[in-house]
Order: C-alpha cells, then structure tokens, then sequence
C-alpha cells in the first residue's frame, strides 16, 4: 500500500505543495573550497586563522556566505563572489554593504565592518548575528518579532538621509510596470498561463486589473526592503528579529513588504488578514492594495517557477511556486473567489 503524504499542519491551506526548506536552499561553495590567496587574504583582515565556518544555508545565488570563527574567537559573516565570473553577484554584495552602512540606528539590521578585493575577488564583512532563521509554519512569538522589526525599520525610513538619497534608489511603482505585470501578459497572449496557476485563468480580467492599480499606489518616497521574507529575516538569542540582505531596497509604501512577508503567515495557517490590517506601516493603504499587491506577485512567482533552470540556486523554483500558489491561494480567499 504506498504511504500517503504527511497531513500538512491544522489551519494550513489546502492545495498548497510542501514549503521549501529555507534554511537548506543554498547552492553555495565552502570556506575549503575558495582559493588559498583568498582565504589567506581573508584571515589577514581577520587578524588570525579561521578555525570554522558555518556556510549560510539560505538564499538563491551561488556566491559564498558563511559566519567564520578564528582561532581568537572572532565572528564574521563574509560574502565573497569573483569579480570576473561572478560580476553581477559582486555588485549586489557591494551595493548591500554600501546601503547596510547608511541605515538609520533604528533598522535592526547587521551593519558590514569592510571590505577588500583580493584574488579577483571582491569580499565584504558583516557583524555576525547570533541567531537563526524563523520556522515554517510560522510561530506566531517569531512572526510578531518580524514584524515588530520592521515597522521599527518602516518608520525610521520614512524620512530618508542624503546619503541614501545618493545611493540611486529605484521606484517601486517603476519597477512594477517594468517586471510585475504578468497577467496582463498572459491576457495578451505574449505568456502562457503559468501550469500551476490554472484556477487563475477564471478570473483573469480580475487579476490584469488588479495588477495594473498597483503601481499607482506604490508611489512614495520612503524606502523599502523590497525582497522581505523569511529568509532574510534571523531570530536572536533574545527574540528579536534582525532584518537581513539589503541588496533590492527601493522607494514604495512599507505595506508592501508587509504584504509580501505575510503570505508565508497565510501558508502556515494564520490570520493574514487581521496580521495585515493591524501592522502600522498598513494604515495608509488603499482598500485593495494588499489585493492588488498578491495579484501582482502571484502572477511574478509563477511565471518564474514555470521558466525552467536558472544559473541561480535550483531551490529558486521551488521557493516562486511555493509563494506564488500561497499569494494567489490567499488572494483567492479574500475575493471569494473559485
């Protein structure tokens, strides 16, 4: 008789394929594996040899993330990529580094300590948290810390430096127009329907609207995360969360994030709706901005599940599908769709 597939946990919605493993998504090389120049050029800028190195779990590229321990019981957490073979990736960690310095005290996010180039590679530092990522299902201790960091960090990024301002942040509602705009390609016929999505094709017309409202509400001039989920997201030793990976902020509404992180709240069988509705970076929001906001990404995550292998890490797909189902699963639920 085959054995049935394990009853997915009280409250959770139906329908939904397993949840990835956040902690174990990564595609990333060891401390063993970098060259030797550059681990020696490392653990000079340490100040001592590195005893251990935990690699970082989470995340979808390639580069390497890991906390290094030395021989003096300093702690890091060092991201290195190879100028050459990995130049985008080197961008994104420079960039992170660069914003992570000029948030405001208030942001509980780790702030980077240097960075050097050494052995075609660029490596940038951060202080080492100890913490871990939050669970899926979520408990609802952890997901109150998570969102209790970030309407500290919505608030103190209301009103931005002009350092950041330099910086060159994109617009949200730009971004929307030029990559969350799915439907309306499916509707055009210039995609197909994503296969996972087929309940979609019901209420099409629904979702192109909905998508196409959306960049008109996420005009402002306060920045965001832009990639806030449970990934980017540790759990100190005292409970707090620490928002992590400043690499896509952007300037847009901060309910748009909160939508964004609360539907693995949605998946893991919480109250989304009342978690929404009483955050504080929600109380501007127009009535059908948290629906506009899943239409938007469920159409996103799954045209990109549905795109085939990527050079990311192969758990990427995995993670669209997931989210993208749950985005529109939720979204589903709140019109009384069918």
């Amino acid at each position: 008789m085959p054995s049935l597939p394990p009853a997915p946990p009280p409250g959770v919605p139906p329908g939904l394929s397993p949840a990835p493993r956040y902690d174990a998504t990564a595609a990333r090389p060891d401390w063993a594996d970098l060259p030797a120049p550059l681990r020696a050029a490392i653990e000079a800028r340490l100040g001592g040899p590195v005893i251990a190195a935990a690699t970082a779990g989470g995340g979808f590229t390639r580069g390497f993330a890991a906390v290094l321990t030395t021989a003096c019981g300093k702690r890091a957490f060092v991201k290195t990529a190879h100028l050459v073979r990995q130049p985008h990736l080197a961008d994104w960690y420079a960039r992170e580094a660069e914003i992570s310095s000029l948030l405001p005290a208030a942001v509980p996010a780790p702030r980077p300590r240097w960075r050097l180039t050494a052995a075609d590679h660029l490596v940038v530092c951060f202080e080492a948290v100890e913490g871990r990522m939050p669970r899926l299902p979520w408990h609802p201790a952890e997901l109150d810390a998570a969102l209790t960091a970030w309407a500290t960090a919505a608030a103190a990024l209301r009103e931005l430096s002009a350092d950041l301002l330099r910086v060159g942040l994109p617009a949200l509602a730009d971004l929307l127009r030029a990559d969350l705009c799915h439907w309306r390609a499916v509707a055009a016929g210039e995609e197909p329907l994503p296969p996972f999505a087929a309940p979609a094709a019901r209420h099409l017309a629904e979702l192109v609207a909905l998508e196409a409202a959306l960049p008109e509400y996420a005009i402002n001039s306060g920045m965001i995360h832009c990639d806030l989920r449970v990934d980017n997201i540790l759990i100190d030793h005292t409970g707090a969360a620490w928002i992590c990976d400043w690499s896509w902020p952007c300037l847009g509404p901060a309910w748009f994030d909160t939508a964004s992180l609360l539907v693995t709240a949605y998946a893991s069988g919480l109250d989304a709706d009342a978690l929404f509705a009483a955050h504080p970076t929600t109380r501007d929001a127009p009535p059908d901005g948290l629906d506009a906001t899943l239409a938007a990404l469920a159409g996103y995550w799954l045209t990109g599940a549905a795109a085939g292998p990527t050079d990311a890490a192969p758990a990427l797909r995995h993670h669209q599908r997931w989210s993208g189902e749950a985005a529109l699963a939720w979204l589903f639920a709140r019109r009384g769709w069918h």
